[in-house]
């Protein structure tokens, strides 16, 4: 065992200074002698680090993105914005991609457009609209005018959440906003936003209310005075998610967004009760030709053929509507007016009009949530999925592949052994492990599924590394050995919570719930639930080592999604331990903290608790991550944001006598930086 965490020391020795190793292994219970060992360099000769260059090991295997673009004069040139890493573009038709936005800005991608007149000129718009419950925001809207090369930042910062970005086609100074504004509280930054001077200036020219947003806009390319813009009202918290209500809607307006008309009700569309997201797409070839996905108890796809005077449904099948607030994106083909796009789960066409959408067209990847067509060449599109962005040629029987480094990690872990290997889970992909170091570069065939699914921990066995238990949703764990190849299912509570709300769940636990070997016996593996749960058997059974530990507010213990369409998949559930960790002093001083903001101390290996919430930490807060210290019993280090409470300040308490008393760590970090590890 000495020898394995022997090697994990000089293995994170290598690493530079800015990547945070103490905080990714704290969270997966890391070895004790590796903790002191980091500590104890408190001096060191910089200039042996001076050398050391960051080098991307992977995995080239895509992530999700939900805003891609390309233009007309340009065959071969797309961009893909990612919801982590900024914006990515391709200059031989998808082959390869680069990141062309580090050193201006990153983060999460919502819109992007490519001026209709100059494909030098590209505009972003931060922050996605997908609103899932781990969304990000973004910082406003930045442009290019060299296609990529440098970027100005043209303001919005407030609106956090862009959905779409238009540019009159006659007129490159003039560019729309569809801005659907922050997610987590009400807000005056949302709606339709115009820029007469190329971005140097804003005016709102459309606002519904502080809770509803703008999430699609769509211009008539005949006559671009001629726009219509769909409106959601709906937001997130912590415990759950609101997609609908009567302030979503449809406007048109004639005058190039000076004034706008409300259409939600003219007749053939939904007349009562609320509606949801709406997505929308004007046919260029038959301009009088609008489409309407709308989120409704009786919804589905609308048609009007009269610029929105009049609508008629074409198509209510499920297959359109499931999860709405995901997904209802729709886009029309340019040469054809019988032909329009829907994206859901699955990527759907019809070729009569909107009224049937036969077997979906294969993609990459599934979860589909934007498209570009050319105008020219409706052959030539490019789709962004949750595996990123692929295009095609020939109209969606070909597409390039997804092997790009844009993966989301919800947690890195390392094993015991060197060269080390590196572990995380992917969303919406499969759990990985893969080389640090290799002889060449580092291919995807390095890497290997390592149990569990997308959302989960990875946790290597401290004695054998070719041993991993990995975490998935609903609570499900697995243990793969890989040498054998042989997975067993080691859920704590083997009962499939999907679809029941919190208050229905016996034992829950969260869409990533901590998996963490004790610092003190690498035979001890802990789970981490609404209770703590231990075993001594490599999950072949499981003991309650505390009571539920969670406030349970019964205000966020009920059905999430609504007033439409519920949603719980797992990220909703609520009230449960997220941050768990043993103290690499003291065998059996265990420390937990849960999303709605308490913090528990066990001294005596969890035969007893006591709540040591620090005072001024705020109900519902979520509690991050808890490092104990490597030096002192008493010291740990508590990390928690309240950012989808609409509150991005950062919180990092310490104490230093075992949760009596706690300080505030938080001078020198902006007021809007919310922390998730220390």
């Amino acid at each position: 065992m000495r020898a394995h965490r022997l090697a994990i020391v000089l293995a994170l020795a290598l690493i530079p200074s800015g990547f945070q190793a103490g905080g990714a292994l704290a969270a997966q219970g890391s070895a004790p002698g590796a903790a002191r060992t980091a500590g104890a360099r408190a001096s060191y000769d910089t200039s042996a680090f001076a050398a050391l260059e960051w080098r991307d090991v992977g995995p080239a295997r895509g992530g999700r993105s939900v805003a891609v673009a390309g233009s007309a004069q340009r065959p071969l040139e797309y961009y893909m914005g990612t919801t982590g890493g900024g914006v990515f573009k391709t200059t031989d038709g998808g082959m390869n991609w680069s990141p062309v936005t580090d050193g201006y800005f990153g983060g999460t991608i919502g819109a992007i457009t490519v001026d209709p007149q100059n494909p030098d000129v590209v505009w972003v718009g931060g922050g996605e609209t997908c609103i899932r419950g781990n969304v990000s925001h973004g910082d406003g809207v930045w442009m290019t005018s060299d296609a990529g090369k440098t970027w100005q930042y043209m303001g919005l910062r407030e609106t956090e959440h862009i959905a779409r970005v238009v540019v009159d086609p006659r007129d490159s100074d003039v560019i729309f906003v569809a801005a659907m504004g922050p997610v987590h509280g009400p807000s005056a930054d949302r709606g339709i936003y115009r820029s007469r001077d190329g971005g140097k200036s804003w005016d709102k020219v459309l606002f519904r209310n502080d809770s509803t947003g703008a999430i699609d806009l769509d211009i008539d390319p005949s006559n671009p005075d001629v726009m219509y813009a769909a409106f959601w009202q709906a937001g997130r918290s912590p415990w759950g998610m609101s997609s609908g209500g009567m302030h979503s809607g449809i406007f048109k307006t004639v005058d190039g967004g000076t004034t706008w008309t409300e259409i939600s009700r003219n007749p053939g569309l939904p007349q009562a009760g609320p509606m949801g997201k709406i997505g929308l797409a004007v046919s260029p070839a038959m301009p009088q030709r609008i489409w309407a996905l709308v989120e409704h108890d009786s919804g589905g796809m609308y048609r009007s053929d009269d610029g929105g005077a009049t609508w008629q449904l074409t198509n209510s099948e499920r297959k359109l509507r499931q999860r709405a607030w995901y997904y209802t994106h729709i886009y029309a083909d340019p040469k054809d007016s019988n032909v329009v796009y829907a994206l859901n789960v699955g990527f759907f066409r019809s070729r009569d009009g909107g009224k049937t959408f036969p077997q979906a067209i294969r993609v990459p990847h599934g979860d589909n949530h934007d498209l570009w067509i050319a105008p020219d060449d409706p052959k030539r599109m490019i789709e962004g999925n949750d595996g990123g962005a692929n295009v095609t040629f020939t109209g969606g029987e070909a597409w390039t592949d997804q092997d790009f480094p844009t993966a989301q990690f919800y947690h890195v872990a390392t094993t015991n052994e060197f060269p080390y290997r590196i572990c995380g889970a992917q969303q919406d992909n499969s759990t990985l492990c893969g080389p640090s170091r290799a002889d060449g570069s580092i291919e995807l065939a390095d890497w290997y599924e390592a149990g569990g699914c997308e959302s989960g921990y990875v946790t290597p066995d401290p004695d054998d590394p070719t041993v991993t238990y990995a975490g998935c949703y609903g609570g499900n764990l697995d243990r793969l050995d890989r040498e054998t190849g042989f997975r067993r299912d080691i859920t704590v509570y083997p009962i499939n919570p999907m679809g029941q709300s919190s208050e229905d769940i016996a034992v829950r636990f969260q869409w990533t719930f901590p998996i963490v070997f004790s610092r003190h016996d690498p035979d001890v593996l802990y789970a981490a639930g609404s209770r703590l749960f231990r075993t001594t058997n490599e999950g072949q059974s499981w003991t309650p080592v505390s009571p539920d530990l969670a406030r349970a507010d019964p205000r966020t213990m009920g059905p999430s999604g609504g007033p439409i369409t519920k949603d719980q998949t797992g990220v909703e559930t609520y009230a449960l331990i997220f941050a768990f960790d043993e103290s690499p002093i003291t065998p059996g001083l265990l420390w937990a903290g849960t999303d709605d903001g308490l913090v528990h101390i066990s001294r005596d290996n969890g035969a007893t608790w006591k709540n040591v919430t620090p005072p001024d930490i705020g109900d519902f807060t979520r509690v991050s991550i808890i490092e104990p210290s490597t030096f002192d019993a008493g010291t740990a280090y508590v990390a928690a944001n309240r950012y989808q409470m609409d509150d991005k300040r950062p919180y990092i308490w310490k104490t230093t006598d075992f949760g009596a008393t706690w300080k505030l760590l938080v001078n020198g970090i902006p007021a809007t930086e919310f922390v998730r590890v220390v």
